[in-house]
């Protein structure tokens, strides 16, 4: 992490952009030309950045753009958006559902990104900056990249889907309690996901009623599709986390009638042989 910046652009209007240094972002930040800066939120000159360039709006931006901990939300505030949602993490050897956060200023001249791991769907965005076919305006910026997060959280959900598919079935051949754990994991799993991405499609509703003129029609038109697509994700979460209660009940009711028929022949041994027990003792007695 040498530079707090990780792209600067000056966006053309016609999909194109040019990358263009610290320095000079700095100056196109303060113009009327649209320009894009991407950040590093844990790099000592970002904050700096940010208070030269954020100059005159609300602090509370400020700090909500550097904060430690952060949940998805979307907040107008004078003709601009701030923003923070969350992606699917896609580091290798990182767990996909531990989800990276973007944090966002965004106003009809301005857009300011940060993030403190990759995220992705910042990444591709820049790829078709550089091919000329990026963004042309604030909202095709914002629409293409909450396509882009919400693209990559359906297999997420569609994995954890197949690995609740497996335990069931499993379960069904086997009643195996070792399958407890993996439940639990299961669980834990669906439990973290649904605490993001249920504050991240109330976030999108947000987006796509808000006011600002730079958001057209097309643009809240795909931000209404992610939200659906959103909504359909945080349903299947919430699917997921009653079928596993179910397996977890009938894994406990399974249990619980092993002990019953351990208790049950307990039961008839124990009658068997307390009479006799009783008679050959009264018999050594006399």
């Amino acid at each position: 992490m040498e530079n707090a910046l990780i792209y600067s652009y000056k966006l053309t209007g016609d999909g194109a952009g040019k990358a263009v240094s610290a320095e000079r972002i700095t100056e196109l930040l303060k113009s009327d030309s649209l320009a894009w800066a991407h950040l590093w939120v844990g790099h000592p000159d970002t904050e700096p950045f940010l208070k030269k360039n954020l100059r005159g709006l609300d602090p509370a931006i400020l700090q909500a753009l550097m904060a430690e901990e952060t949940r998805p939300r979307a907040s107008e505030i004078g003709g601009g958006f701030l923003i923070v949602l969350r992606g699917a993490n896609t580091e290798q050897g990182s767990a996909a559902e531990d989800l990276v956060s973007v944090r966002l200023w965004i106003d009809e001249r301005r857009i300011i990104s940060l993030q403190r791991k990759k995220v992705q769907a910042v990444a591709d965005i820049a790829h078709r900056i550089d091919a000329g076919r990026g963004p042309a305006d604030p909202g095709r910026f914002l629409a293409e990249l909450v396509e882009g997060l919400t693209r990559r959280l359906e297999p997420v959900i569609t994995q954890l889907d197949e690995a609740v598919d497996d335990i069931e079935e499993h379960f069904v051949e086997h009643e195996d309690q070792d399958l407890r754990g993996d439940l639990l994991e299961m669980r834990k799993r669906t439990i973290g996901l649904r605490r993001y991405l249920g504050p991240q499609r109330d976030a999108m509703s947000m987006l796509q009623l808000g006011q600002v003129g730079w958001l057209h029609e097309g643009d809240r038109r795909s931000l209404h599709e992610n939200h659906d697509r959103l909504q359909r994700m945080v349903e299947d979460l919430d699917a997921l986390r009653e079928r596993s209660q179910i397996i977890k009940d009938e894994l406990s009711n399974a249990l619980a009638e092993k002990l019953n028929r351990n208790m049950y022949l307990l039961s008839v041994v124990g009658a068997i042989f307390l009479p006799l027990g009783f008679l050959t003792g009264l018999m050594g007695v006399n």
